[in-house]
């Protein structure tokens, strides 16, 4: 028996994955991710504030598109899912957060962020039957929080 959440998304919508073009972006979007933490380990000193400032900012505005994803997914919906609208401004607020921030404690909450993210989608896309978005999520979950935290050592490392 369906919950109240998932029954209309589930008859409503079948099971979407995600296009040759969704997975191309999705890959050329990390590129400020790289660029961002080779930059903190690679570039001359003058340089790292900037690569910084970038990486973070970069990972920030996808910190918030992440959350909202989830008011796009609550708008064709019939029966408003209240819990989407509450956690798609979320991942804002944390973003903005992490802005405020210097920029090796800003990188680690954007990691967290962007692995908390992962986490709500999971279960989320899963009772949209959007599951199959899922393993494009995970790679570019995954080198962006591995570029956060990269980044986050090389400033740490710096002093």
């Amino acid at each position: 028996m369906s919950t109240p959440d998932t029954s209309e998304s589930a008859t409503a919508v079948p099971p979407l994955k995600p296009a040759a073009e969704a997975w191309a972006l999705g890959i050329a979007g990390l590129l400020p991710f790289v660029a961002g933490a080779v930059g903190l380990w690679a570039l001359p000193p003058e340089w790292v504030g900037l690569a910084a400032l970038a990486l973070l900012t970069y990972a920030a505005v996808i910190v918030s598109f992440l959350g909202g994803i989830h008011w796009g997914l609550a708008m064709p919906l019939t029966q408003t899912r209240r819990g989407l609208l509450i956690w798609g401004v979320l991942p804002s607020l944390l973003a903005w957060a992490g802005l405020l921030l210097n920029s090796a404690w800003g990188l680690l909450l954007m990691a967290a962020s962007l692995l908390l993210c992962y986490i709500v989608d999971c279960k989320v896309y899963r009772s949209l039957r959007l599951d199959r978005w899922l393993s494009l999520r995970a790679l570019l979950t995954f080198v962006a929080v591995l570029s956060c935290l990269a980044g986050a050592a090389a400033f740490l490392a710096q002093g």
